[in-house]
């Protein structure tokens, strides 16, 4: 099945799919929709059964009221209800950026309904030694974009990430006109979601005592700050973080070869279990 499907919950309507069949495992992005993680979930599917859904306030996972938010601990209920309604439970489950953090929090809620978690480059900026460094510019960026310079606020965002950019991309992505609800749910983001996921912390007792954890983090992502995040996280947890095809988006840049590490990553030595 690759239609999507809906299901209503309280404060949202979630739009998923699926895929494949065999052992079921989700995966999970914020703000990345279904769409995105659709070539690795088409790689999986041949001996997986894949989830993958629109995080609330994207894609076809509407919210009729946006001032609800977007918490980590918001988006990991919606991911259980999701799993339960569907019965793939216990899944293994990606969470990539945003989403691994979404991971991270359905460890601590639903640790019943998960196998392995994966998460890979968690941007968790309280874990870092200079994170009210961080804090500061990630809320000059916000009112940036609060106040109008959107191409100005990803150029933050790409600095406080070190990730480099070609000239002119930023302007050709978010300077030219785009459609109302892309620039709806880019504003959701900016507005409640991204505060929520890099202000979130773990809480490390909880993922001890929950499903197998294994951290990833891109082969070309050294000096990043989604290294930093996720080597912080894995110091913490006394973990070695897995390296993974390509960067802080190698699932969708290489994923086909990033399918085949996931793969190896259920079964990965250097886990919490």
């Amino acid at each position: 099945m690759h239609a999507p499907v809906q299901i209503d919950l309280p404060e949202t309507r979630l739009n998923y799919e699926l895929r494949g069949s065999g052992p079921a495992i989700a995966l999970v992005g914020s703000p990345m929709t279904a769409e995105e993680f659709a070539p690795l979930a088409e790689a999986l599917a041949a001996d997986h059964t894949v989830l993958t859904h629109d995080p609330r306030g994207h894609g076809g996972s509407v919210l009729a009221d946006r001032s609800v938010g977007s918490a980590p601990e918001q988006r990991a209920d919606d991911l259980a209800e999701l799993v339960r309604r569907t019965g793939l439970g216990p899944v293994a489950i990606l969470g990539s950026s945003g989403g691994a953090v979404t991971a991270l929090a359905f460890a601590q809620r639903h640790p019943e309904l998960a196998t392995t978690i994966v998460a890979h480059e968690p941007p968790l900026l309280e874990l870092l030694d200079d994170r009210e460094e961080q804090r500061a510019m990630t809320d000059r960026m916000r009112r940036r974009y609060a106040d109008g310079d959107v191409v100005g606020a990803w150029g933050m965002f790409f600095e406080q990430a070190n990730i480099v950019v070609p000239d002119g991309m930023l302007e050709a992505m978010f300077g030219g006109e785009r459609s109302p609800s892309a620039l709806a749910e880019e504003a959701f983001w900016y507005a409640q979601e991204l505060p929520a996921s890099v202000r979130w912390e773990p809480d490390e007792e909880a993922l001890r005592r929950g499903p197998r954890i294994v951290l990833g983090i891109g082969e070309e992502s050294a000096g990043q700050l989604c290294e930093r995040t996720t080597e912080a996280l894995a110091a913490r947890l006394g973990l070695t973080a897995m390296r993974f095809p390509g960067d802080h988006t190698g699932f969708v840049d290489h994923p086909e070869a990033f399918a085949a590490r996931l793969k190896d990553a259920l079964a990965y030595p250097h886990a919490l279990r």
